[in-house]
């Protein structure tokens, strides 16, 4: 699609990420599908050569993505030799899968349109590539099938992708301590996500052995001790609409639809529900609704998977939801409604064992949301990282007249970004700064008390946002600037300290200068990015 945004903008916001990844040696890039400037990224030499070689330094070798350069043709740039034309000069060196390269070079070669040292250049980087994987000595040495049943699915490597998956997963809401659950605990397992090991992986996971995956009942089961205690009603399909089903089970991840009623399944799972202790709701989006090429226009949870959700609340019985997505998703009513609120992302091969031992308390969740969740979809976009306007909303209020805000909900996100909760809690205090002024060659260092006041050892994500507060561009009202995390055992205290050097105060200007001007800093501390301690200090000449 079409990127129209200030190079402002692209300068910082989007291309630090990549220019970090440059400056940390990565090999090669791929160029994007989407124009910028009406240009097409893979026939664009502002953005291959100009940005990314010259002004970054980067020396790998640039690939398209898949059919790149063919795309183009459909963006109205020409015919397969124009294109390919194109992203050669723009400093393209491989083509994938397309083949314009290949079938096209040699003529636009004859005719003048591109010469002998343009095709050398993206040849050489090519073979530097492949020199470096040390290919020209062993052209197979990455091609050892029986290395892949040595080192895949081992019992260490599965015990690490279980624990990182483990420490992925953000705990949305934990009302009266609901989780962790106790293994004795009799369990319906209910949701079309609760015994399904294909959409465990996500999209795009096209080489996983679905075979190996474990399902959320299989975890749960295994964990608890006690099989006999967990059990699993299907409770509704992925959405009403088959039609719509079918779309999102293109690249074999099966849904296993049901061809029962929605008022036979739901009957069933609060018939189960009846029957528990507690309601475990392994519920949200199949695999393949998020990723490439799978928009929607609602980002709510999908029609009767919420209907379903309503039935259980309606039991009496305490609602855990297990929540997969790829994506934010409007959770005003789920949140509104029910207790505990566990997102699970989709967690890979080991999934359904990492969420067990979170709901068990095996393991004890600590992660942060990557992007805000907004309230109504109406909200988007909305991001932490924004600008003020000129009549901005104050702080805490809801709705104040000519001021920027809605009529119908609050400014802020559902859930702000850097947000997730623990089984323990939390206490920052004492943030304390080591000069109120700081040189451009000077560091401020910053302190921050982090105390573990629940009944569990935990881990913190400290996150630290700085605003510039009155620059020659307008500025964001805050940036994440440093994060680490921090094991604190529960009844103790950590004292976290980051460094602020000069670096963490630059901008790119309205002259795309890469500067930081003296003046009045915040610097916020805390667990998200709403709920901060804060100190200033000034940058001195």
């Amino acid at each position: 699609n079409t990127v129209d945004m200030s190079r402002q903008t692209m300068y910082n916001f989007y291309f630090p990420p990549f220019k970090a990844a440059v400056d940390a040696g990565v090999g090669s890039v791929m160029a994007s599908f989407n124009e910028v400037d009406g240009i097409p990224a893979t026939a664009n030499h502002w953005l291959m050569t100009e940005v990314l070689r010259n002004q970054w330094g980067f020396n790998g070798f640039i690939v398209t993505d898949y059919t790149g350069i063919n795309e183009m043709i459909e963006h109205g740039m020409g015919d397969l030799q124009t294109v390919s034309t194109l992203a050669l000069k723009a400093g393209i060196d491989m083509d994938m899968v397309g083949e314009g390269f290949l079938t096209t070079l040699g003529k636009s070669l004859k005719e003048g349109k591109v010469t002998e040292k343009e095709i050398d250049q993206a040849c050489r980087r090519v073979l530097e590539a492949k020199f470096k994987l040390g290919l020209f000595e062993h052209p197979y040495q990455y091609c050892d099938v029986k290395r892949a049943e040595k080192e895949v699915f081992t019992p260490e490597n599965r015990q690490q992708a279980c624990a990182i998956a483990a420490e992925s997963f953000v705990l949305l809401k934990n009302e009266s301590q609901l989780l962790p659950l106790k293994k004795d605990q009799k369990i319906a397992l209910i949701g079309p996500l609760g015994n399904n090991r294909l959409n465990m992986a996500g999209t795009w996971s096209v080489a996983t052995d679905f075979d190996q995956a474990i399902s959320v009942l299989d975890g749960m089961q295994a964990v608890a001790g006690k099989p006999e205690l967990i059990t699993w009603a299907k409770g509704s399909n992925i959405v009403r609409d088959s039609a719509l089903e079918a779309r999102v089970s293109i690249f074999g991840k099966d849904t296993y639809r049901d061809k029962r009623s929605d008022a036979e399944m739901i009957s069933e799972a609060v018939a189960l529900a009846l029957k528990s202790d507690v309601v475990v709701a392994a519920v949200g989006e199949a695999a393949e609704m998020s990723g490439e090429s799978s928009s929607r226009a609602d980002i709510g949870m999908p029609d009767v998977q919420q209907e379903l959700l309503r039935a259980l609340v309606g039991t009496g019985k305490p609602v855990v939801v297990v929540l997969f997505t790829g994506r934010p998703l409007t959770l005003t009513w789920e949140d509104a409604n029910i207790p505990a609120i566990l997102n699970v992302w989709f967690a890979g091969t080991e999934a359904g064992t990492a969420i067990a031992d979170v709901l068990y308390g095996d393991a004890v969740p600590s992660g942060k949301l990557t992007t805000s969740f907004p309230r109504m979809v109406g909200q988007i976009p909305v991001y932490y990282n924004h600008k003020n306007t000129g009549r901005p909303l104050a702080e805490g209020a809801w709705f104040s007249k000519f001021r920027s805000n809605y009529l119908d909900v609050p400014n802020d996100p559902l859930y702000p970004f850097g947000y997730g909760l623990s089984y323990t809690q939390f206490e920052y205090s004492d943030l304390k700064i080591s000069n109120s002024s700081m040189q451009p060659t000077g560091t401020i260092t910053v302190q921050v008390s982090l105390k573990n006041t629940g009944n569990y050892d935990g881990m913190e994500v400290v996150q630290l946002y700085i605003r510039d507060r009155v620059g020659s561009i307008t500025r964001p009202v805050k940036e994440l600037k440093d994060f680490k995390k921090v094991a604190v055992k529960k009844g103790q205290q950590a004292l976290v300290e980051f460094t602020i050097d000069i670096e963490y105060l630059k901008f790119y200007n309205s002259n795309l200068e890469f500067v930081a001007e003296p003046g009045a800093f915040t610097v916020f501390v805390g667990g998200n990015s709403r709920d901060v301690l804060q100190a200033d200090f000034q940058l001195i000449e």
